[in-house]
């Protein structure tokens, strides 16, 4: 294989694979004309859904794993008894470099923990966090972490605001993207020491980006900064929570819209408004939660999207790749060792 980038996919990961892996890897080929496919799963499947698609076939190679991480496996029952499933094979491919990154939309703890174990992390990064891009009322912005730390010191939440900001330079195109960390108030007085600690650090770092300090759940929709930074704890429940208000107001607009022959009529009319309002919100376009400050790109898709939410995340993975992601990572952790007077080298050691 040849292409610019090699993207593994885990073919039997998620609700409905492999036929939306194999769909979604096909509108992602359209997209990106450049990017060849290693499918890792069971041969026998995946040679008759390459069949409805010759020109995915043609930049496509499949690798046989008959094993399949389950959604409910534990992590280290996975990294115990996973070395031969599909999701384990697309991972070890990009520690080896045949795949420039890996796609799955399995098990997130066990990708997560397979992941770490055979990707590593960058230098100067002692833990890898979930991050994501959510639509907000001034146009998208990044959150970070999203599950993957429970519990976080100020060291943590500084490399995740740098990493943070390097991923919405690479895929947002903002030169300078402004970087809130998530607390219980804005005044620098709230939170805990470990928080503190960490605006501390950013406020006086010379990093490309800009410090706006402290935001609350609200600014987290309104736009207010372009990265959110929280521990896995705080991160994942904010999540969850904007995913189930969404959730909830379409269902009450849904229903709101049954009521009567006259509320039916009102819907046809707001038809075209509501459309747009809900490719806004689509959640397929925010499909993909990327590991970032691994040594290696990897992308967790959500295990119930279809083709089009899926190639959205293989999307996200060429794009860091294209932008040189993990690149502006390590550059930027130096600056902030530099900063700190902390050698890189000593991070990890």
């Amino acid at each position: 294989m040849t292409s610019a980038h090699v993207i593994a996919l885990d073919a039997m990961g998620g609700d409905r694979a492999p036929e939306i892996v194999v769909a979604g890897a096909n509108v992602a080929r359209v997209r990106y004309p450049d990017t060849q496919f290693r499918l890792f799963g069971q041969r026998e499947k995946l040679e008759k859904l390459l069949k409805r698609f010759p020109k995915l076939d043609g930049v496509s190679e499949i690798i046989d794993a008959e094993m399949v991480i389950e959604p409910d496996m534990k992590p280290s029952q996975a990294l115990r008894r996973g070395g031969k499933s599909s999701m384990r094979m697309a991972i070890d491919d990009v520690k080896m470099g045949k795949a420039s990154g890996v796609v799955s939309a399995g098990n997130t703890g066990a990708l997560m923990a397979m992941a770490k174990l055979a990707l590593r992390t960058l230098p100067g990064i002692n833990r890898p966090a979930i991050a994501s891009t959510f639509p907000t009322q001034r146009g998208q912005s990044v959150m970070l972490d999203l599950g993957a730390n429970i519990d976080c010191d100020a060291d943590n939440l500084v490399q995740f605001a740098v990493m943070g900001a390097a991923f919405a330079r690479s895929i947002q195109g903002q030169r300078r993207p402004i970087v809130g960390l998530l607390n219980v108030g804005s005044e620098e007085s709230k939170g805990h020491e470990e928080i503190r600690r960490a605006a501390e650090i950013l406020r006086n770092a010379e990093l490309p980006l800009e410090f706006y300090g402290f935001v609350e759940g609200n600014d987290i929709t309104e736009g207010t900064v372009d990265v959110v930074v929280a521990d896995g704890f705080s991160g994942n429940i904010a999540l969850k929570t904007a995913e189930g208000t969404a959730s909830m107001y379409s269902d009450f607009l849904r229903a709101t819209f049954r009521r009567s022959l006259f509320s039916k009529l009102g819907y046809w009319l707001a038809k075209p408004a509501l459309n747009a309002l809900k490719n806004r919100v689509d959640p397929r376009q925010y499909n993909g939660g990327m590991f970032l400050g691994l040594n290696g790109v990897a992308v967790k898709s959500h295990g119930g999207t279809d083709a089009q939410g899926y190639a959205n995340a293989i999307g996200f993975a060429v794009d860091m790749l294209t932008q040189g992601f993990n690149e502006k990572v390590i550059k930027d952790v130096e600056l902030l060792g530099q900063f700190s007077g902390v050698p890189v080298e000593a991070v990890n050691s």
